[in-house]
């Protein structure tokens, strides 16, 4: 009798696990959370933006695109969108996956240190900003930064691997970035990405703010001990 009651529980949870992955394909979605279906579509980049930060923030965040279009209302505070200023690989399809969207999901300080940081301003904050980088980002000069090289005819220089400063050149997994109100407070913590440990990018750029990397941080660049 305990034999069969046992097959018959057995059976039942293979029958529960065979709904379960009946109904996410019948909904559209992968075993990670993932929507089916273009990269272009308002359902993927939610998903795409909003997971660079942990779920219980993603659920409940504000996510929209670089140019101000918003694809969800959020309640929490924190706001998620696309941080690539190279743009996408292929436009008619969309971004290729998550990582070369290069995601953000910030609070109200770090939004504005963000905004700043694009337009070439200082950024001026009431206390320090945090930001989730979970995807990690597709590279940066961790010397320089985007906005602060301009060329000849006064464009802005965005940082390509071919053109940072040699051995600055870092693609980044996934990690957290605080934003100091006050820059300064940084002084004495190391530049040097390859510890592991948190470090500071853009030092001396009025951009400084630290880096802390997270498991898989060195999944696109290998760690240099």
């Amino acid at each position: 009798m305990k034999k069969l009651l046992i097959l018959i529980l057995l059976v039942n949870l293979s029958a529960c696990t065979d709904i379960t992955k009946e109904t996410q394909t019948q909904v559209g979605i992968n075993n990670n959370g993932e929507p089916e279906g273009p990269h272009t579509s308002t359902e993927w980049r939610i998903w795409a933006y909003s997971t660079a930060a942990p779920s219980f923030i993603a659920s409940g965040c504000k996510v929209m695109e670089a140019d101000g279009t918003v694809l969800r209302e959020g309640a929490n505070g924190w706001t998620a969108m696309p941080g690539n200023p190279r743009g996408m690989s292929d436009p008619e399809n969309g971004w290729k996956d998550p990582h070369e969207a290069m995601p953000m999901v910030t609070d109200a300080q770090g939004m504005k240190w963000a905004m700043a940081y694009m337009a070439g301003t200082k950024p001026e904050l009431d206390h320090d900003g945090w930001m989730y980088m979970l995807h990690g980002d597709m590279g940066e000069d961790n010397s320089v930064g985007m906005r602060m090289s301009v060329n000849s005819e006064g464009e802005i220089d965005i940082k390509t691997k071919e053109t940072a400063a040699e051995g600055q050149w870092i693609e980044s997994g996934p990690h957290i970035m605080l934003m100091p109100k006050d820059p300064s407070s940084l002084k004495g913590l190391t530049t040097d990405f390859n510890t592991g440990g948190p470090y500071i990018m853009f030092e001396g750029t009025g951009y400084d703010h630290v880096m802390i990397p997270l498991e898989g941080y060195y999944d696109y660049q290998s760690q240099k001990k």
